[in-house]
């Protein structure tokens, strides 16, 4: 059965208009509080945004082997990951494709907590046979928020009277917020400059009080997915089960990924020592890989008239698309596909995450991309553009 995120007291009120509720890992969460996502967009591009992440599936490894466990399971470096450090880690499985992505935050010395999109407790347990350490599964006695937005510091700022101003990018501290002990990373999945804050179960409305004051001088809106989609392609960031399939659940070969297909190979640390899907991942490294993830500009002159030739205005999806979407190359063959993609309000373009061939990956290749006209299957042309699409210095900053 579903049920709400510990922040229903205060997002369910919100939700009274679009009542826009979507399931996540088994919680209903917001789609968009108003009937569309336009002006939670706007916040998290020009103000803040605060949405709701608690069904991030969260675990808590702890243990003289933590260290050692994590390192065996994701690709990054975990010995070298200093204690108040977050990493952003793929993990594989034997064959060196993907089974999900996260973040590893290193709390202690022994202790860790690692988020997924999945279920990982059956992963991570099966590759701790021997090892001296605990994990727990702390996904439902964990809420947590994402604080995005160029305003995000001076809110948190406010609302900690100081205490995170100073975080850096990829770091987690411990902070009291609203009374409340909280734990605050600067991550996120928008690209932009902001934070996350993991807190606990009872503490959660608090919380998203306290964070509300402290935002209501700097324009801070409730946002749900449907605005972070765009602002997650926009930032070319990955999905799962949308960019990509798990590996344990991929059904043909055609829909594995290694982590240098999803253009994360910065992400597979050499010389690590032994981890799942080492040796398949370094052969890769060395023979290079068949396919790329890549950004995809559409030409707005060529997309525009198909319209026009058809008689009807353009029409442009009123939320991310999550769909696959063939792509061509200049003779005609498909070499490619789009996996999702948006109008980015504030590019001013139509763009793509997309799969293409790696001979056609440069940035710059001309492609064509399949729009639907009228019924009609139509080719629009389209370039092969570098991710992210967006990428303030505020994010680092």
């Amino acid at each position: 059965m579903a049920k709400y995120t510990p922040f229903h007291p205060r997002t369910g009120p919100l939700m009274a208009e679009s009542q826009a509720w979507r399931r996540w890992a088994g919680n209903f969460v917001a789609s968009a509080y108003d009937v569309s996502h336009d002006r939670e967009y706007a916040a998290l591009r020009n103000a803040a945004g605060l949405i709701d992440v608690s069904p991030l599936w969260k675990y808590r490894i702890e243990g003289p082997d933590a260290a050692r466990l994590l390192d065996r399971v994701v690709t990054r470096d975990v010995r070298k990951c200093q204690v108040g450090q977050v990493l952003y880690t793929p993990w594989c499985d034997s064959a060196g494709k993907v089974i999900d992505d996260g973040t590893v935050s290193r709390l202690g010395e022994s202790t860790f907590r690692m988020t997924a999109a999945d279920p990982s407790l059956r992963w991570l347990t099966l590759n701790a046979v021997g090892m001296n350490v605990t994990i727990d599964d702390v996904s439902l006695e964990t809420a947590a928020l994402a604080l995005q937005g160029p305003r995000a510091r001076d809110i948190l700022g406010e609302a900690t009277s100081g205490a995170v101003t100073d975080l850096k990018y990829f770091r987690v501290v411990d902070a009291t917020l609203g009374g409340v002990r909280v734990q605050v990373s600067r991550t996120g999945y928008t690209g932009d400059l902001g934070y996350e804050l993991w807190i606990p179960e009872g503490g959660a409305v608090a919380v998203w009080d306290a964070l509300t004051d402290a935002g209501a001088n700097y324009g801070l809106t409730p946002a749900g997915i449907w605005a972070l989609d765009v602002a997650r392609i926009e930032a070319g960031l990955i999905m799962l089960d949308v960019d990509y399939v798990s590996s344990h659940r991929a059904i043909s070969p055609s829909q594995l990924s290694s982590p240098f297909e999803l253009s994360l190979g910065w992400a597979v640390s050499a010389g690590k020592g032994e981890f799942v899907g080492q040796r398949a991942l370094e052969a890769e490294r060395a023979k290079g890989s068949p396919w790329q993830l890549v950004g995809i500009d559409v030409d707005w002159v060529s997309l525009e008239a198909l319209y026009l030739e058809a008689g009807v205005p353009p029409r442009l999806p009123s939320v991310a698309f999550r769909s696959s979407v063939p792509l061509y190359g200049p003779e005609g063959r498909q070499v490619g596909y789009a996996s999702s993609g948006c109008w980015s309000p504030l590019l001013k373009k139509f763009i793509a995450l997309a799969h293409v061939e790696a001979a056609f990956a440069k940035a710059g290749t001309s492609l064509m991309i399949e729009v639907t006209v009228e019924h009609q299957r139509k080719k629009a042309k389209a370039v092969v553009a570098a991710l992210p699409f967006f990428n303030p210095e505020r994010k680092r900053s």
